[in-house]
């Protein structure tokens, strides 16, 4: 009986060196990524990934986004309803992480602001106060943004924090309507940026990039003594990638394959949508029982309008501009078709063969020998590239 030969040994993502072992699947200590091997006379390993269904339970109830995450990392977190701003009733929060070490990908709550020269509204609502949900606070670019506000607030508990790098990304859309009814009418403006921090969790150094765009959205009221200008803008598309120090530009593409295969559900959106205008509309300021939530649904329509597709296709345009830009180090992707969902899927590039399942996972493999379905009782379909 043949013995199968470990011929190649190291990461497909970091390149570093693997252990000798019999199993077929194993984590990288390295760089935390899901590896697959099938144990033929190559012995090449590939890298696994599974899709995940994020669910509105809290509000909408259908399914509000999906992405692709490594086959052994665990997801957390979703949409939540807060309801204290008209103009974003929900934010969205989680985070997709390795249990095996310190690899994660996290999004966090858009940060709505408020400005004008108004000197009753600033008489009455000084910096750092709420204003219809909105923070009260002139608007900066972005670097200064993530620099000054969302790396505290987000990371503000961590040891020995400093900034390590930072990049301001012009390429981002400069042009990005802030996405709020309220602020629809103005003149709007983007502006993208990237900080990478380090810190200390117990003895062990971490790296994070956290991303941003600021966007901006200005309207102007003319007045007996002069104009009264109102700024409503927004830090949002927050997102970071982290890992062990040393380790984050060697996983650039696994990360980047998390960003370009998020997804927004676009009828979740619509209706996300259509409560915000509900509540401008009505001038309602707070909801402070969840149950109305679904009162407020079920008296918007099903219709998904020309404009509100146009703002879903810019959001993901936008999510997919963002993951072009983040590290000039990443190999790309290559997109296949997934014939069990009927559509392409992007997936990290660098390789020769990829597979699917029924239940949303894929492998990737440059082993021409390799084949999932033996030794398995799931039905795997080889993709083809689109």
């Amino acid at each position: 009986m043949a013995t199968s030969r470990i011929v190649s040994d190291c990461c497909p993502q970091c390149g570093a060196s693997l252990p000798p072992v019999d199993s077929e699947r194993i984590i990288c200590a390295y760089c935390g990524s899901s590896l697959i091997r099938r144990t033929s006379s190559s012995g090449e390993w590939g890298t696994c990934l599974k899709a995940v269904t994020c669910i509105d339970q809290q509000g909408i109830g259908t399914e509000a986004f999906r992405m692709l995450i490594p086959a052994d990392w665990e997801f957390e977190g979703g949409v939540q309803w807060l309801m204290d701003n008209p103009g974003m009733p929900a934010v969205i929060r989680f985070r997709a992480y390795s249990p095996h070490g310190k690899e994660a990908f996290e999004a966090f709550p858009n940060m709505p602001f408020y400005w004008t020269n108004n000197p009753m509204v600033t008489t009455m609502f000084p910096v750092g106060s709420l204003y219809y949900g909105n923070e009260i606070r002139p608007p900066a670019p972005a670097l200064q943004v993530l620099q000054e506000i969302v790396v505290p607030r987000c990371r503000g508990q961590a040891l020995d924090l400093r900034v390590a790098d930072h990049e301001h990304l012009p390429d981002l859309p400069r042009k990005l309507r802030a996405g709020s009814p309220a602020a629809s009418d103005g003149v709007t403006s983007a502006d993208g940026a990237r900080v990478r921090i380090h810190y200390r969790q117990g003895e062990r150094e971490i790296e994070e990039d956290l991303f941003g765009i600021v966007e901006i959205s200005q309207t102007s009221t003319p007045m007996f003594m002069g104009g009264i200008e109102n700024i409503f803008w927004m830090a949002g598309y927050l997102f970071s990638f982290r890992t062990l120090a040393g380790r984050l530009d060697g996983l650039s593409d696994v990360f980047m394959a998390i960003v370009r295969s998020f997804r927004l559900n676009p009828q979740w959106y619509a209706r996300y949508t259509q409560v915000s205008q509900y509540l401008i509309q009505n001038q309602i300021q707070q909801i402070r029982h969840i149950g109305q939530i679904s009162q407020i649904i079920s008296q918007t329509g099903d219709q998904i309008s020309d404009m509100i597709m146009d703002s879903y296709h810019q959001r993901q345009e936008t999510v997919d501009r963002i993951s072009t830009q983040f590290s000039q180090s990443i190999r790309g992707v290559d997109e296949y078709h997934d014939p069990f969902e009927g559509h392409g899927v992007e997936l990290p590039g660098g390789y020769d063969n990829a597979w699917s399942n029924a239940l949303g996972e894929y492998v990737l493999t440059s082993d021409p020998s390799y084949d999932p379905n033996i030794g398995s009782n799931l039905n795997w379909e080889a993709m083809g590239r689109l």
